[in-house]
């Protein structure tokens, strides 16, 4: 089946997209609202966009009838946001941080999540989120009733079974990040596999790197 996206319907566009780009990590982004209180919301279209300079991607849809979401003016107004991970032992309260709600409304509260004061930025970290990232709004793309938000990272913080003695490597059976499927569908990682080039194809690319360095 073909699929023309230049006629397409976008609720047809976003069905697909979301169905086969998959899976999709969950950022529970938390940011400063104008009263004070924390804000909190769900989000999966998030991904590492760089690592030099370290940056984050948001992509933050508008409530029905285009009108932004809290978090993403709160980020526009602060310039600031922090990305707490989510594994399967936070998803039923990282769900409830997923309710469209009026914006006094403190989510973190709601879901009985321990809020932290961030060490560079002005926004919250979730305590029980195994991996947290401080980031610096670094530009924001306006499209009709959504924005792609860029976020340095500046801060990171990662609960210490996570990580192997050394600080260096992930510890798969430790760090297990939930991430969407479709619908209301989610995965955790808890099936890995290593998959490693040839010793011949490391060895072939091992000579070009060698002689692209000359």
């Amino acid at each position: 089946m073909d699929f023309d996206f230049n006629t397409l319907p976008a609720a047809d566009r976003y069905r697909l997209l979301t169905s086969f780009v998959v899976p999709r990590p969950i950022a529970l982004v938390t940011t400063r609202a104008l009263m004070g209180h924390d804000n909190a919301a769900p989000m999966s279209f998030f991904n590492v966009f760089a690592q030099e300079p370290p940056i984050l991607i948001l992509g933050i849809q508008g409530r029905l009838g285009g009108v932004e979401k809290d978090t993403a003016a709160n980020l526009r107004r602060t310039g600031e946001f922090v990305v707490n991970m989510v594994d399967k032992a936070l998803a039923d309260r990282m769900i409830i941080c997923g309710t469209a709600l009026a914006p006094e409304v403190d989510e973190l509260k709601l879901a009985g999540l321990t809020a932290v004061p961030a060490l560079q930025v002005n926004a919250s970290r979730v305590a029980e989120s195994p991996c947290i990232m401080e980031c610096k709004v670094e530009q924001i793309i306006d499209y009709p009733g959504r924005a792609i938000v860029l976020g340095r990272v500046v801060q990171m913080q990662v609960r210490d079974d996570c990580l192997d003695a050394a600080g260096r490597y992930v510890v798969p059976e430790v760090y297990q990040p939930l991430a969407r499927l479709h619908a209301d569908n989610y995965i955790i990682p808890d099936r890995q596999f290593q998959l490693k080039k040839p010793a011949e194809m490391m060895a072939a690319e091992a000579e070009f790197l060698a002689g692209l360095a000359k």
